[in-house]
This record gives C-alpha cells, structure tokens and sequence, in this order.
C-alpha cells in the first residue's frame, strides 16, 4: 500500500547506491530526452508493495511525465525468491499481490524492469536491515490566529520519540498514512447539482492521504549519535473534520546512499514542486540499463526497513466549525457498487489498527 510513491511513497537500510551508472540531469538543457524514471520499494513490514515507472517529458513543452505502462516488474531476493507485479488499471503503477512477496530483514532485495519496447533495467542489490522501534507517538493542538480560515487554524501537530542506536552513520527517513473510511467508490457530475454524486463501494473501502509535496522527512544522526530523538515534527493534522483522525507513521532507517538520493530529491522538490518534475535536477539513483548503457534512468528501488505505529487524534475540541477542502458529496444508495479497488489512493483492506 506504500511506494514508498509512493513516490508519493513510500521505506530503508541498503547498499550503497551505484550512483555511476546513471547519468545526471543538466540543469542548464533546455529540453530532455526521454529515460525511465523508478519509484518504489519493499519493506519489512506486510505489502502490497508498489513500483511506479514513468518517462520524462520533452521538458521545451514543459509537460508531465509520462506513464510507462505495459511492463514486466519483477522483484526478487538473494535466496530465489521473486514476484512479478501487476499493473493497476490507472497505468504506470505496479503492484505486488496480497501475502505475495514479503520482506525479510537480512535479505538483499533488487527489482528487474522490461519495458514495453524490450529496454531492460536493474536495480542495486539491496539489504534490508530493520529500524528501531518507535519510542511514542503523540499530538499537540495548537491554534494559528493567523491562519486564512478556520480549517488550517485549529492544527494538531503530530510528533514521535525514538532512540537512536549506538552505532554511528545511521540516517532516519519518516512518512505518514491517513486512512478514512468511505461509502463513496466514484463520483460524477451531473448538470443542475451543486454536488458530486456518489457511487457506493461494493466493499468495506478506506481512502488513503499521503503527503506528496514538500515531505521529505529525513535526518542523520551525526550530532545526536546514541541518544533519543525528541519531538520529530511528522505532520500537522489539518481541522476539515471532527470525527477522530487515524494516522500511521512509517520510521525507515536508510544507508548513506538513499539518504543522500533523498537529501538531493528534496531539493529539487524546493525548486519545482515535484520529487520527479518534467525537468528534474541531478537526483540521480541506483538504476541502470542491463540492455544498452546509453540509456538513462533515474529514481530508486530500495529494501526497507521500517517500523510503524499509529495515532488517533481528537478533533472534536476544537475552536469554531471545520472547513473541508472537498466537493460536498450525495450518496446515489440505490446505483450499482463499484469495486474498491486496493491502489496507493484507497483499499480494502482494514488498516491494522482500525477499531471504530
């Protein structure tokens, strides 16, 4: 459920990144030619796992990136073990079944690429090595007078202890997952409605928020070496409900490597909003071509390791009504369900620690 884009995902002690097999981007080129960009990775923790592959886009048209669809992803181990992974409808992404492939710290773990047109693509080996353990995890309300509106005033800024190792050179990366649960499967517009109409899910179905921009969340522990990380900012909960929020925390320990892929990556993302923009800068990665060296590639696959916890967040002291960002929905109860389908942006599958 993570790519972990995620992206947007998703994550991570590996190998050093084999960073001389990819070619940077010039910052000074006008225009890009096309190479394949790879997002995702494999945890310790229960998949679905995804991979995301896109293509650069001429960057003179200043266009998206294009989705890659039509591949064999493959994601294997040391010891023989490998899925191939199944394209989602929505193109692009790739994902591994449920109680598919799992990841086992100690392990090394790569994923292998063939495209569409025959290119073929590698990862690094990577080794999975487990995270510590979260300390705790809490949320502190806080009040922004000067906020635009009521919704981004009321906050709860949600933070995590944690213990650093005695050993030294270990670096920290930290995600969250909000899951809500949903009635409403698809919307469409209707003429005369000042609302979406909504169409019921065939299952139990939750809707999944991650951060996509400006989110990441690393540090090293050069200056905190063996001590206890302290009220780790993770996320400020937003007041567009007061029904309680659930959210998960993702804590992944990475190599030196991916910490400095996603130190540069979030760069980039400073600069122009997105971790894979239509000219994205020099963030380059551990993948490369097996089947013709002039070709680039771009972006990560790692073996993570994480370890996870979960907040619930009392919304309902807050100060005044709350402001939903999103289109006021009516449930059509009596049109045909449609299926929840399990993607980075909704599931059906219970989040572990759901229980209201």
């Amino acid at each position: 459920m993570r790519l972990r884009f995620l992206v947007y995902t998703q994550l991570i002690v590996f190998a050093l990144l084999v960073l001389s097999c990819v070619t940077a981007y010039d910052p000074d080129e006008v225009s890009i030619p096309p190479a394949l960009i790879v997002e995702g990775m494999i945890t310790n923790q229960p998949g679905p796992y995804m991979v995301k592959l896109t293509r650069t886009a001429d960057y003179s048209y200043k266009s998206l990136n294009l989705l890659e669809t039509g591949a064999t992803v493959t994601i294997s181990d040391n010891l023989g073990n490998q899925e191939i992974l199944k394209e989602l409808s929505t193109g692009g992404t790739y994902q591994t079944s449920v109680g598919g492939i799992q990841g086992i710290a100690g392990r090394i773990y790569k994923v292998s690429i063939k495209t569409r047109n025959g290119e073929q693509y590698e990862s690094a080996s990577e080794v999975l090595k487990a995270a510590p353990a979260i300390g705790q995890i809490y949320s502190e309300y806080r009040y922004d007078s000067q906020a635009s509106n009521n919704g981004t005033a009321n906050g709860w800024d949600i933070y995590i202890d944690t213990k650093d190792p005695e050993t030294t050179g270990d670096f920290y990366r930290w995600e969250w997952t909000h899951y809500e649960f949903t009635d409403v499967c698809k919307t469409i517009a209707t003429s005369g409605q000042n609302a979406l109409i909504g169409l019921p899910c065939c299952s139990q179905c939750w809707n999944i928020t991650r951060c996509n921009t400006n989110c990441i969340n690393i540090m090293s522990d050069v200056n905190i070496n063996g001590n206890t990380i302290s009220r780790q900012l993770i996320e400020r909960v937003p007041y567009d409900a007061s029904t309680r929020y659930y959210v998960e925390i993702n804590q992944q320990l990475l190599s030196e490597g991916i910490y400095n892929f996603f130190k540069t990556a979030k760069q980039q993302v400073q600069n122009t909003g997105g971790l894979f923009d239509a000219a994205p800068g020099s963030i380059g990665g551990n993948i490369h071509s097996t089947s013709n060296a002039s070709l680039k590639a771009y972006g990560y696959f790692g073996a993570v390791g994480e370890s996870v916890g979960y907040l619930l967040v009392d919304r309902s002291k807050a100060i005044g009504a709350p402001v939903s960002t999103s289109d006021p929905v009516l449930l059509n109860s009596l049109a045909a369900c449609v299926v929840c389908e399990n993607s980075q942006y909704r599931t059906p599958i219970q989040p572990r620690w759901w229980h209201f």
